[in-house]
């Protein structure tokens, strides 16, 4: 057990990165929320079909980038990865500022996406690495809070700063806190020296030392992927209903209202349901307020009903459901793998999460589109009530 881990879980590796995540995720969010609309400016009637391309390519090559950047972590040092994975996000979405045409966003957006890729599985094996594993819940949770703040932030200061400054500007303005996630975690988070490494150098042979068990929580994990479907779902969901009697903007407002109540409630969940695991073990509340509230939070969205009340209601269980399903699977996760092999398995992990999405994505668009709205939440549903029964008989920890 090296030297930063101790009794006290919030030590200086687990603030930084938490604090590196918040001004990070500020930063992209902050672009994010700004791309539809600059998009627009750019091409015109063409952007959502060219933003689902931007958005999918950048998906999938941060997906493919997770495998080997977890790998190679193991193999050498995490620390690094982990910076040059923040410098990447930080810089490149700064630079969508500079765009003049659509395929300049897309070179800068897949760079920015690559960077998330490259530094979250040696990320979360330094975080596991740098507390006690009785405190894994703890230190997930925090750091999904802080997260989860940034998400937050991000749009809000967008909003406020665009008819301020301008789009453009908002792009470059997310380079503040991009390159200040970069100098938090160069100086305050450090790495010390693994035990234990193992001789097998290729990347083949780190996949044939996963644990059993750990591939059969990637199965599960599978399984709940390709029904959890993009949260912006709901807010379609709110405008179909919403907009016969309130009108397209009021229907918006309202959505976004709902969206900003959703991350709200997911960031005190993050932090609770984190630190209850810790009490009582990974797997019930991964089961139950992961998967099962999930499920019930879909088919709650099947009644059509206009109360604003019951959609708070509902956003409020997406947000405690995501928040335990985003911070325990990975706190769950350093409880099955061994320290030499982490980087990777995280890789592994996130890339059958990105993978589960692109599914998602297809499959519940397809049934909304072809059947309707209720068989596509239906659909999530069923894939996560499954996944729940799955972890709860066959999972022995």
């Amino acid at each position: 057990m090296n030297g930063m881990t101790n009794k006290k879980w919030l030590n200086k590796n687990v603030l930084g990165m938490g604090v590196t995540s918040l001004l990070s995720d500020t930063s992209h969010e902050m672009a994010t929320a700004a791309l539809p609309t600059f998009l627009t400016e750019l091409v015109g009637s063409s952007a959502p079909q060219l933003l689902g391309i931007i958005s999918g390519l950048s998906d999938a090559l941060s997906s493919f980038t997770k495998v080997f950047s977890g790998w190679l972590s193991d193999k050498f040092k995490r620390k690094p990865l982990v910076i040059l994975g923040y410098l990447l996000t930080g810089v490149f979405v700064g630079l969508i500022g500079f765009a003049k045409s659509w395929v300049e966003v897309l070179f800068n957006r897949v760079l920015a996406w690559v960077g998330r890729g490259t530094r979250e599985p040696p990320r979360d094996a330094l975080l596991s690495e740098s507390v006690d594993k009785r405190f894994y819940g703890h230190a997930f949770g925090f750091h999904r809070a802080m997260d989860t703040i940034g998400a937050v932030i991000g749009p809000l200061l967008a909003f406020f700063l665009v008819p301020l400054i301008g789009l453009r500007n908002v792009f470059f303005f997310s380079l503040i806190p991009g390159i200040l996630a970069v100098v938090i975690v160069a100086i305050f988070v450090e790495e010390k020296a693994r035990k234990g490494k193992h001789s097998v150098k290729s990347f083949v042979g780190h996949l044939k030392l996963l644990p059993r068990e750990f591939k059969f929580f990637l199965l599960i994990m599978f399984v709940f992927g390709i029904g959890n479907f993009n949260r912006t779902l709901l807010l379609l969901r709110v405008q179909e209903i919403f907009s016969p009697t309130a009108g397209i903007i009021i229907a918006g407002t309202t959505a976004i209202m709902l969206y900003t109540i959703r991350n709200v409630a997911q960031a005190f969940a993050d932090y609770t349901i984190g630190g209850l695991s810790d009490r009582i073990g990974k797997k019930i509340p991964l089961a139950l307020f992961g998967f099962l509230l999930f499920g019930f939070m879909c088919i709650g969205f099947m009644v059509s009903s206009t109360n604003i009340f019951y959609f708070i209601f509902l956003f409020v269980l997406s947000g405690i459901s995501a928040a335990a399903y985003t911070a325990l699977e990975k706190a769950y996760a350093a409880d099955l793998l061994p320290g030499n092999i982490r980087g990777t398995g995280y890789g592994v992990l996130q890339t059958i999460d990105g993978i589960g999405d692109f599914f998602s994505s297809f499959i519940v668009g397809t049934l909304w589109i072809s059947v309707s709205s209720c068989v596509a939440f239906l659909y999530g549903a069923i894939t996560s009530f499954i996944a729940a029964l799955l972890l709860l008989v066959f999972m022995q920890k």
